[in-house]
Formats: structure tokens, sequence, C-alpha cells
């Protein structure tokens, strides 16, 4: 029993603090701050997890139960559970505050995307996958196999070697030219 003794006085300190600071005394607010940081400190970094926005509002806070003080009605509980619970309420308040400017924020940008236009995005892939055939045409069948076993087959430069049964210099130079012969036929410019 004698353990739980110190944090009567130190609860019922607390209460006196409060009461003396409804009244206008600055130095039991101070020793009411004294007696109560740690514990609404630990309280509202535990909901926001950010050290910054917690002295905020943890400054918040106090400032609200100096101005609140007179309020406090020591029949409903003690003053050090009134400010943690004022300050649990302020950093639930402060979260839900973020995350519906967060919101907003996504939904502007959403608002603020240009319209996607898939028929003409479509369009432009089968425009570009034809002119492709054609120059895959303008190559050598020689270079045609290398290269559509590399970029359509998705084989290595040795897996070709192997499956042609040709040496590894050869297909890197069917692959080599039949690629530069693909961008001048493209009219891609290096």
């Amino acid at each position: 029993m004698t353990t739980s003794r110190p944090r009567d006085a130190a609860a019922a300190g607390a209460d006196e603090a409060l009461a003396a600071a409804a009244r206008g005394d600055q130095s039991a607010f101070a020793a009411f701050y004294d007696a109560t940081a740690a514990a609404v400190h630990g309280t509202v970094l535990r909901v926001l997890r950010d050290p910054a926005q917690s002295e905020e509002v943890v400054q918040e806070v106090f400032l609200e139960a100096w101005r609140q003080a007179p309020r406090f009605d020591p029949e409903r509980g003690s003053a050090r559970g009134w400010v943690v619970t004022m300050a649990h309420r302020r950093a639930v308040d402060r979260v839900r505050a973020s995350q519906a400017s967060t919101a907003r924020d996504e939904r502007a940008g959403v608002r603020e995307l240009p319209p996607y236009d898939s028929v003409s995005e479509e369009v432009q892939v089968l425009l570009e996958r034809d002119e492709v055939r054609r120059a895959l045409q303008s190559l050598t069948p020689l270079q045609r196999e290398a290269v559509d076993l590399a970029y359509y087959g998705g084989r290595t430069q040795k897996e070709i070697a192997d499956e042609l049964e040709v040496p590894l210099g050869t297909v890197k130079t069917r692959l080599r030219d039949g690629l530069i012969r693909l961008r001048d036929a493209m009219g891609v410019s290096r």
C-alpha cells in the first residue's frame, strides 16, 4: 500500500496546483505542469509519433489547461486525468485533421490530372507496332532471327548462340548490325 501513497500525494498535489492556477496563480500552474508534463507528452507522442508535432500539441494542451482551469471539477476526476484526456483528444484531432488534409490534396491531385484518352493511346501503340514490323522486314533473315529471339523471346546472347549453334561473337554482331539497321529504318537519330 505504500507504493500507491506517493502517487496519491502527487495526484492531490496536481489537483491543488490546478485549483490554485484557476485562481490565477502562475507558480501553481508551473507546479501543475511539472507534475503532468511527462504524462501529457507521452500520450501525445504515442498518438502522433512525430516529436515536432507532439511538442506543438503539448503546448496547445497546456495553454488550453491554463485557460480552462476554472472549469476543472475535482469531483469528476483528477487533474492529471483531465489534462491527459485533453491531450489525447487534441492529438487525435491533429491526426484527423492531417488525414483530412491529405485526402483533400489527393482528391485535388486527381482532379488536376488531364483526362486519359485510352483510344488515342491504343492507336499510338498500334501505329508504333506497325512501324516496328515494317522496320523488322528490312533486316536480313539472320539479323531478324537474332533480334526476335533477344527482344521477343527474352533470351540472352549466350542462349541465342546455344540455340542457333553459332559462336557468341556472331550473335553479338547480328544483334548490333540488326539494331543499327532498325534504328535507320525507323528514322531514330542517335
